[in-house]
């Protein structure tokens, strides 16, 4: 890529050779200027120049993830959301959870984020009254996961976007005014970034912000298992969340005695300890996704297929990446693409999924420093710059009753069983949760 911005703390800023032009609107009129990428996040995202500092008692890549994993997070996360079940097409159900559960002050056209993170949310949807930017959010929820029942014998994968896909139309059909904006934290950023690269300018998202994303999946988990601490506790700790999340669904994904993924799941129960590559080339590579694309012969496949770096050429709307140096889970980050619209900032510390820095409440509390910049960005994006006129394929209702894309005929979806109101930080006492 193009210009770095780099000192001391600070971020290591990778700019595209030639950013993407944009039109940014004035404030206080009508009037507008044409700017580049570049400009307008030198200007409106002060707070990603300026990095990230740890709080002194987790100032390492390993401290930082693994608080991900200890911390209390009930009272800083806390957001409400009501639910809406989807069963999609091939029998399959997502939850989205809409934020706020009164969103009656809220216009149609309310700027979206949709998101695989729920804790930035809590400020990209406060009133803006309290500082926050008053947008709806929307969090999609992976099958089986956080209450969503398993409904088809498929759970989800790094690399599987058509259910993101489906829940783009569902959101679009309520919501067809109101500009959709991505946000992914790890897995859910691997989505994103490959749903952005898929559609290209059909993009149902103007923006996206990408954390934590895995990139390359074959580099990243032969870095991550080739240390002590990647191997025996990061990779086996997500390989054992993963083993949980089976047993819990054991009844559904098993209902076919002979089916394939039924053979893949008593194949995963029977793995001692396995590390998450041993757990993808058992299960994820043939029950991570629909066919025909699944299953794969090995997670050296669908590991090849479900990398994310490879598609971020082809990414036509804003996209800003962040990882952290020291994390121990993607260390390897593709900061030689250069696309136009890709801007790729690089923290010093932060580790997987951390980013923590001291809070002035007190001498232990610790506060996410990445909810500034996402939220900067959020801003900038919807409120600062001119929408892109782009043509997206139509959304109809079936004779079936199932939301419907035009040209899509293998996509749909449609509500079940009403809304459920949820409590967001709620722990899954089942499951570590930040693995």
């Amino acid at each position: 890529m193009g210009g770095t911005a780099s000192k001391s703390n600070q971020s290591r800023i990778v700019f595209p050779t030639s950013p993407a032009p944009v039109v940014v609107r004035n404030a206080n009129s009508k009037e507008t200027t044409t700017s580049n990428l570049r400009k307008v996040v030198e200007e409106r995202c002060p707070t990603l120049l300026r990095g990230f500092v740890p709080a002194w008692w987790i100032n390492n890549g390993h401290l930082q993830t693994l608080y991900c994993v200890v911390g209390d997070f009930t009272k800083s996360d806390q957001v409400y959301y009501n639910r809406t079940f989807l069963r999609l097409i091939d029998g399959g159900t997502i939850g989205l959870d809409f934020t706020p559960t009164d969103a009656s002050s809220l216009k149609d056209e309310t700027p979206i984020v949709v998101s695989y993170v729920r804790g930035i949310l809590s400020k990209a949807c406060a009133p803006i009254e309290t500082g926050g930017l008053g947008y709806r959010g929307v969090v999609v929820n992976f099958r089986g996961c956080a209450g969503t029942p398993m409904t088809a014998q498929q759970l989800y994968s790094a690399g599987w976007t058509e259910d993101f896909r489906q829940a783009l139309m569902y959101i679009s059909h309520r919501y067809p005014n109101a500009p959709l904006h991505g946000l992914g934290f790890s897995l859910g950023a691997n989505v994103i970034v490959r749903y952005l690269g898929e559609e290209k300018e059909q993009s149902r998202l103007s923006s996206a912000c990408a954390l934590a994303c895995p990139w390359d999946l074959t580099e990243n988990n032969t870095a991550m298992e080739n240390t002590f601490l990647g191997k025996y506790v990061y990779s086996k700790g997500m390989a054992n969340n993963l083993l949980r999340l089976l047993r819990r669904h054991k009844d559904s994904l098993g209902k076919k005695p002979d089916h394939f993924v039924t053979e893949a799941m008593y194949n995963a129960f029977s793995l001692k300890s396995p590390t998450l590559e041993q757990f993808d080339n058992t299960f994820t590579c043939k029950a991570g996704g629909g066919s025909p694309i699944f299953p794969f012969k090995s997670s050296a496949d669908y590991y090849l297929w479900g990398s994310s770096h490879y598609l971020l050429p082809d990414v036509r709307v804003p996209l800003l990446t962040l990882n952290a140096e020291d994390d121990p889970v993607v260390q390897k980050i593709p900061t030689a693409v250069d696309n136009p619209s890709v801007v790729m900032a690089v923290t010093r510390g932060g580790g997987h999924l951390g980013w923590f820095e001291a809070s002035k409440e007190g001498w232990f509390d610790v506060k996410r420093w990445v909810t500034k910049p996402v939220v900067e960005w959020l801003r900038m994006v919807e409120n600062d710059l001119a929408a892109e006129k782009r043509v997206r394929k139509e959304i109809f209702v079936g004779v079936d009753g199932f939301i419907r894309e035009k040209g899509s005929d293998d996509l749909g979806c449609k509500v079940v069983d009403g809304e459920v109101l949820i409590e967001g930080a709620t722990k899954d006492e089942d499951l570590i949760q930040g693995l």
